[in-house]
């Protein structure tokens, strides 16, 4: 029932830890992995994959990549996965920042999938569009700007599930808690006990790894999951399960 043989998967961010661990996943399953990453990142994209390299905050080039992928054949799925955050609390957000952060992690991937819409309905075997949010989209933990995105692509995939469903369509979305990627860098650089406390957290001890969010998204991606639409899965260690922190200070 993962058997994808054939069908076209198209995922964005895909030089990225996560992306990098969404297409060897989607390429294990026999999907024609179709990759899309910003062109400085194209030295990190499998050269033996379809590549288009763009950048998700110019409209144009978004709205040109997706007629080329098109034209090369409907996709079965698009994994929007590019996202990018700096702007850690309210005092490091600007008006420019914000606007940065809401182009690149909402309004191209709302451009990009659904430009790909008129393309994928009507498939016999169905589509679907997966969108790879955050915890932040469900309480705040930090990063605005970026929260207020991940958030619009929440009520974004809702509203292909229910206007799209019609035509064949699934559209859902998964949740992760922090993710043990190259992300993490600059936090780490400015202090290296930051993943210690933040793991202290999360109630599985640990932070998410990118297998495991992209394990998951080959299930909401695949057959098995035929009758869910219009869902949020958190992909989380448990952090939105309860604060340990909390029962901790109580027990103190």
């Amino acid at each position: 029932m993962f058997e994808l043989s054939g069908r076209r998967v198209v995922i964005t961010g895909a030089a990225g830890g996560v992306g990098q661990a969404l297409v060897s996943r989607f390429k294990s399953l026999g999907a024609s992995v179709v990759v899309c990453d910003l062109p400085e990142a194209a030295s990190r994209l499998d050269d033996s994959l379809e590549q288009h390299c763009f950048d998700m905050q110019d409209s144009e080039a978004v709205v040109a990549a997706a007629r080329d992928i098109a034209a090369a054949g409907s996709p079965y799925c698009v994994i929007s996965n590019a996202g990018w955050t700096r702007a850690e609390t309210f005092a490091e957000l600007d008006m420019a920042s914000l606007s940065q952060e809401l182009d690149l992690n909402f309004r191209g991937a709302a451009q990009f999938t659904g430009s790909l819409l008129p393309a994928m309905r009507g498939r016999d075997e169905g589509g679907n569009f997966l969108f790879i949010a955050s915890v932040n989209a469900l309480m705040h933990y930090g990063n605005p700007a970026y929260a207020a995105a991940k958030a619009a692509l929440l009520a974004w995939s809702r509203a292909i599930a229910t206007e799209e469903g019609r035509h064949g369509l699934r559209a859902n979305v998964i949740a992760p808690g922090s993710i043990r990627t190259p992300a993490w860098d600059h936090r780490i650089a400015d202090d290296p006990s930051v993943l210690e406390r933040v793991s202290q957290l999360y109630p599985l001890g640990r932070m998410v790894e990118p297998e495991e969010v992209a394990n998951t998204a080959a299930f909401l991606c695949s057959p098995l999951a035929s009758g869910i639409t219009g869902t949020v899965l958190p992909v989380d260690a448990g952090l939105g399960a309860g604060s340990l922190p909390f029962i901790d200070a109580i027990k103190a």
